[in-house]
């Protein structure tokens, strides 16, 4: 085999892990589904980010990556808002719940995505975070108001906001009766 296709076949398979990682999926499932121990995958993102630092076509190629599955995340985001708006004009509280946890789940496995990548200035990070968790706290708050007015569902609203609120937060709902 020769130098250069040794070398095309590196790049493959440090293109695959690279795609995975910034795709979401941790290191050890990357090796598992790669069959790459995971020190070479460690070693093969570490590569990459070495490579996009220092070239401006890697580093374009990745940010068309990014913006690609930012794009995607969008889309997954918008249809869980009409999930949600469909459960509200059916009054399926548990699916607007699922739904609603769902918007808050993808878009913290977006920020984690780019926040990987390094793409993100600690300022626009920052920004972003601070919209998310606006986002999600207006969330909450609907969900603890849907909990007050509809008691039998109460206490499925609160086991699942504990689990999405931060650890040490207390969520609490005062009953209206």
């Amino acid at each position: 085999m020769s130098f250069e296709d040794l070398t095309v076949e590196h790049l493959d398979q440090v293109n695959k892990v690279v795609e995975k990682y910034l795709a979401g999926t941790p290191e050890t499932q990357i090796s598992k589904e790669l069959a790459i121990p995971r020190q070479k995958v460690v070693g093969y993102i570490n590569e990459w980010r070495a490579m996009a630092s220092d070239n401006a076509a890697i580093r374009a190629r990745a940010k068309e990556a990014l913006v690609g599955a930012d794009t995607h995340y969008s889309k997954l985001i918008q249809k869980a808002y009409e999930v949600i708006d469909e459960a509200t004009m059916a009054s399926d509280l548990r699916s607007k719940n699922s739904a609603i946890k769902l918007v808050m789940d993808l878009e913290r496995t977006r920020i984690d995505m780019l926040q990987k990548a390094g793409l993100l200035e600690n300022k626009e990070l920052a920004e972003e975070m601070m919209a998310i968790e606006d986002r999600q706290a207006t969330l909450i708050a609907i969900l603890k108001d849907i909990a007050a007015e509809h008691p039998e569902i109460r206490d499925e609203i609160m086991r699942r906001l504990s689990s999405a609120t931060k650890p040490g937060e207390t969520v609490t709902v005062v009953s209206g009766e």
